[in-house]
Order: structure tokens, then sequence, then C-alpha cells
């Protein structure tokens, strides 16, 4: 554990150093900036020509993605705020409202589970796994909410449904309001194509960072800086991924295992001393390419598919 604390220590004296606006107000900013391009985004689904409506249709899901898969993840950490009350707020509005899922069970799922044992054993065919089956994560993520909340009490179920239900109608309600969809199927598959729009990469993104390193038994895993550095592996920046999904889960993905609780601009911020400070204590850092990662995963399917959990673990957060 000393190796933890030494790092802690220097990650701290950093974290003290910055402004709210470094620790909180970039990823605040990144996420009003998506609420801000809804109204453009409905807008241009009412064009009857092609680039604009696809171009509305682009806006809406990386608009989507953002809230849902950075907004959710960066609430279930509660890296968004100093205070606990507004970051149970902003749980609830980012994975319930704007998500479909259960804040309680998916916080607890992903903070408690996935970062405490960062792998799950699971079977399935590759190829439905990785190109087929995230065009329904749309349709799967509620309905694993809905039987998530078997496992909660009345009232938390309760005000899920509401939420779930609010976020759902309210883009139906736009889709055929304000976009001018026609027929509620057009509408609900519009829902579908932009909720779906970076499917394919978030399931990527959540295997090609965990599966194929090493893998330790629960009873038998390593100190959590040797645990981390071991099973944890970085993705080059992408512009459209840092936004959408964030730095902790594309660049930044060791450092936030780390340190959860820091919001992405800070993961991003204390990268250079997180990997100096392995490499110095001989310690792996890991990074690799994102198309690297696909091919080890589509030419050593077979083995890894093992250690992969099913598709319905992946929704959520």
């Amino acid at each position: 554990e000393a190796l933890m604390t030494e790092l802690s220590e220097l990650v701290q004296k950093v974290v003290k150093s910055s402004s709210w606006w470094e620790r909180h107000g970039v990823d605040i900013s990144i996420l009003a900036c998506s609420f801000l391009l809804l109204p453009a985004g409905f807008l241009c689904l009412r064009s009857a020509r092609t680039i604009p409506f696809l171009v509305g249709v682009l806006t809406l899901g990386v608009v989507h993605h953002t809230l849902t898969v950075k907004g959710s993840h960066l609430a279930s950490h509660n890296a968004l705020t100093e205070s606990k009350s507004w970051g149970k707020v902003w749980a609830i509005f980012f994975i319930e409202l704007c998500s479909a899922f259960t804040a309680e069970q998916g916080t607890y799922n992903h903070v408690k589970m996935h970062h405490g044992y960062t792998n799950v054993i699971g079977l399935g065919d590759c190829y439905v796994y990785m190109f087929i089956a995230p065009l329904a994560v749309p349709i799967i993520t509620p309905l694993v909410a809905l039987d998530l909340l078997r496992n909660v009490e009345w009232k938390v179920a309760l005000r899920t449904l509401c939420c779930m239900f609010l976020g759902l109608y309210c883009h139906y309600w736009l889709l055929l309001h304000v976009s001018g969809f026609q027929s509620p199927w057009t509408a609900l598959l519009c829902m579908l194509l932009t909720r779906s729009l970076l499917a394919h990469p978030y399931i990527h993104v959540n295997i090609f960072q965990h599966i194929g390193l090493p893998m330790f038994a629960a009873d038998r895993k390593p100190k959590r800086i040797h645990l981390m550095s071991l099973g944890v592996l970085n993705l080059p920046r992408n512009a459209l991924l840092d936004w959408s999904f964030g730095h902790s889960l594309i660049s930044c993905h060791v450092e936030h295992h780390l340190f959860p609780g820091l919001s992405d601009n800070m993961c991003l911020k204390i990268k250079p001393i997180v990997s100096q400070y392995l490499k110095q204590k001989k310690l792996p850092y890991n990074e690799d390419t994102y198309v690297s990662r696909l091919q080890l995963f589509l030419r050593r399917y077979e083995e890894l598919m093992v250690h992969a959990p099913p598709i319905t673990e992946l929704v959520g957060i």
C-alpha cells in the first residue's frame, strides 16, 4: 500500500492546486454544450434533404452518448460536484432520465463491482457480440433496468420508472412535434438510430480496456495499484470519443481506476504524473490502439470470449 499512498499524495497535490474550472467546470461545460445542441439536432431532422437530416441524426446521436455515457459515468462517481446531495440529483438525472437505467443499481454495479472486480465471466459469439448486439443496446438497457428494479424498494422503483418514462417519452414527443415525424414508427426508428449511433465503440471500449490483460481470482487479487496497472489499459485520444465518453473511459482509464472520484479533465491532468510514477516503479502502464485491440480480440476471440461479460452487463454505465 505504500506505493498507492505515495502516488495518492502526488495526485492530491495536483488536485488541491487545481481550480474549480479544472476539477469540474470543463466537463460540466461539455455537458452543457451538448444540451444546447439538442434544439439544432431536432430541427435538422425536419429537413427533407439528406445532408441536414444526417447532420441531425449525428448531432442527436453524439449528444445522447455524451449525456448517457459521459454524464452518467461522472455522476456515478460523484465527479461533477463536491456536494453529495447534488451528486445524487445528477445521478438520477443522467442515469435514469437520460439513460433509462436505475441509478442505485447502475452505480452499485459500476462503482462497487466493476471497480472492485474488473472481470466478469461469460460466453458468446464474437461477431454477434461485437457488431450486431450493440445495435440493440437502447432496447436492452431499459429491459435490464426493469429487471434490476426488483432489488430496490418500491419508492426508488417508482421514481426510476417515472424518470425512465419521462426521458423516453420526451425524446419521442420532440421527434413528432419538433422534428415533424408523421409516423410513430419512423419516430421510434429514429430514436433507436440516434441512441445506438455510438453503441459499437461504447461496447468495444468497455471490452478492449480489460479483456486480454492479466486476470485474478477474487480471493487472490494483488494490491490495488498492482491490480489497476496490470488489468487496465488506455486507448489513444480521439476527439469524438473524448467528447462523448470522456477521457476517463478512453485515454485515461488507468488513471480513472486508480482515482475514480476525479473528473475527466483532472484524469487528463494527472496522466503524466501517474504514467511516470508507474514506469519509475517498474509497474506496467498499458497503452494500445483501438485497431490493434480490435484485431487482437477478433484473432483470439475463442480464448478471450471466456472472460468477456454478457452484453447485458455493459448497459447502463
